[in-house]
């Protein structure tokens, strides 16, 4: 039969896998129309799991990983090959402070993910620094340690709801199309697509134009021969930088060069680059935002191997699979955590995590970045009702996306908090699910003695 004979024929169904559910695929089609559409394969896992977790980042990892050390039956869900969100994907190194004053403010798994990475060399001494390749197997070994089951290479196209409640997600990967039920089910997206596509409320960006913190390509130069650390390379290539801006021979937002050391020697890490005016939740503006931020990493690449001496020899040799997104959408939840929060170091009865990191706002437009710092040796407190969203009832947040303003949102970001933010979403799950309780009726005090000791047990 050739490819073009239009007569009918069956497609045999077929069996596959999925962590012990056997789901048939097939389809009754004519060939022809296959070759021009493609077959349409629906799987459903009805009934598979208690917790879902949309988003295999930090959040996503964190809270996989408490859901499944409580007893809940897992999936856990990630767009590409590997799992590490912006650590990975987004190669944003290194962790930002989770101390102050020798008082440490990371989560439980965080502080475990750290320990595996020490034992693999692949964590500097202060724990801050980390291999990216080596945190990919570092995750892949401790979800499947949990027993969590990982679907890698899919992504999450939309939920189906009946009233209040998330009844389904509808997923797609190289099998199919492909429908999730839940109990609980967890945004850990970091830019709310499962939040959104529920109905949840939310806002976007700062007040008055709703414009975003801007995106960022970061990339690894080796070579690099100056017998400078980062600080010190900073400021010799700072002055080029601005010089080259100021006579017109580059176009690069940014005002000053951010570098970080790596663990391997000679290895720079660059987070530099500053790609304004677009949106990380529109197709076409990640499209152009990437293209341009490939365009400033290989124009001032160029820029420093053509007039700082220590580049003569250096290579440019990785930029990010995917360009780092710092703002997008912020739900409505229970409470909003405001930049005044976070400014004057306030506790909270339910709170689920802790940072000391200032106010951080890239300028959405253009050149220069905000500030602002708190008092020495003082932390604010994330409450749990920032993750709990309005109008959703077996919906938790654990992501960056949670219920806060443009200025708060700016500092509780970074990935320390952000897997802490997603630990206590998967232990408030399975709270709920324990308890036949929903999120929102959960006991936040509770939930603070589950998840944050004392500080002063907690010292570094």
């Amino acid at each position: 039969m050739s490819a073009t004979d239009n007569s009918k024929i069956l497609l045999r169904d077929t069996e596959e896998k999925y962590y012990g559910f056997s789901i048939k695929t097939g389809i009754n089609s004519n060939l022809d129309s296959i070759h021009k559409k493609g077959a349409r394969i629906y799987m459903d896992f009805d009934g598979a799991y208690d917790v879902a977790v949309i988003g295999g980042g930090p959040g996503g990892v964190c809270a996989a990983l408490a859901a499944a050390k409580n007893g809940m039956k897992v999936l856990l869900v990630e767009r590409y090959g590997f799992l590490g969100g912006m650590a990975t994907a987004g190669l944003v190194n290194p962790f930002m402070a989770y101390s102050t004053s020798g008082k440490r403010l990371s989560s439980e798994i965080f502080d475990q993910i750290l320990q595996h990475l020490a034992l693999e060399n692949a964590l500097d001494e202060e724990g801050y620094v980390f291999d990216d390749e080596v945190l990919k197997s570092v995750l892949d070994n401790m979800v499947l340690e949990q027993k969590i089951d990982l679907l890698l290479h899919t992504t999450f196209l939309e939920a189906q709801t009946d009233g209040a409640r998330i009844e389904s997600v509808t997923l797609h990967n190289k099998s199919g199309i492909i429908k999730i039920r839940a109990g609980i089910y967890i945004d850990a997206t970091g830019d709310g697509d499962l939040a959104a596509s529920a109905g949840v409320p939310f806002e976007v960006g700062r007040p008055g134009d709703n414009a975003c913190q801007p995106m960022t390509l970061c990339f690894k130069v080796a070579g690099v021969d100056s017998g400078l650390n980062a600080l010190q390379l900073r400021d010799a290539l700072t002055p080029i930088l601005l010089e080259a801006k100021m006579r017109g021979d580059v176009d690069q937002p940014r005002e000053d060069v951010l570098v970080f050391e790596t663990l391997q020697k000679g290895v720079f890490h660059f987070n530099t680059t500053r790609i304004t005016g677009k949106s990380g939740i529109s197709g076409l503006d990640l499209t152009k935002a990437e293209v341009e931020g490939r365009r400033q990493v290989f124009e001032v690449f160029r820029l420093f191997k053509e007039r700082f001496p220590g580049f003569s020899g250096a290579s440019l040799i990785k930029t990010a699979a995917q360009i780092g997104v710092r703002e997008t959408r912020r739900i409505w939840g229970q409470y909003v955590i405001s930049g005044e929060d976070v400014l004057e170091g306030r506790k909270f009865h339910d709170a689920i995590a802790r940072s000391c990191y200032p106010v951080d706002i890239h300028n959405p437009v253009g050149s220069g970045t905000i500030l602002k710092h708190l008092k020495d040796g003082d932390y604010y407190e994330i409450p749990y009702r920032s993750i709990v969203p309005c109008g959703v009832e077996n919906l938790l947040i654990g992501s960056r996306c949670i219920s806060s303003t443009h200025e708060a949102h700016s500092s509780l970001r970074i990935m320390p908090v952000v897997a802490a933010i997603g630990e206590a979403a998967g232990t408030a799950a399975s709270i709920a699910l324990n308890d036949d309780v929903l999120p929102a009726d959960i006991d936040g005090a509770v939930l603070k003695e589950m998840l944050l000791e004392e500080i002063s047990e907690r010292s570094t």
